[in-house]
């Protein structure tokens, strides 16, 4: 399975990011993991079906509603299926 791993830039911490792309996730079935950089971006590996990783990118876009996303960049890697999605602390 293909995973997706996006970098998120903007002022995407210490803003409910990451909890928003957690709930989008698990609302979407798609599995994998979300935690914040030390550069103060945001680390997505995601799989699932092609169609609902472009409808989660979307999400990815809008962010929570206090962050302001003003980059993404994607890249799809080969990595071991993941059995969920998690907050990684």
């Amino acid at each position: 399975m293909k995973t997706y791993h996006f970098i998120i830039k903007g002022e995407v911490q210490g803003v409910g990011y990451r909890i928003t792309a957690y709930l989008n996730a698990t609302r979407l079935g798609i599995t994998g993991s979300v935690k914040n950089l030390s550069n103060d971006n945001v680390e997505v590996f995601a799989q699932g079906d092609e169609k609902i990783i472009d409808n989660f990118k979307k999400y990815l876009k809008i962010g929570s509603s206090m962050s302001r996303v003003s980059e993404i960049d994607e890249d799809i890697l080969d990595k071991p299926e993941f059995k969920d999605f998690q907050v990684i602390y």
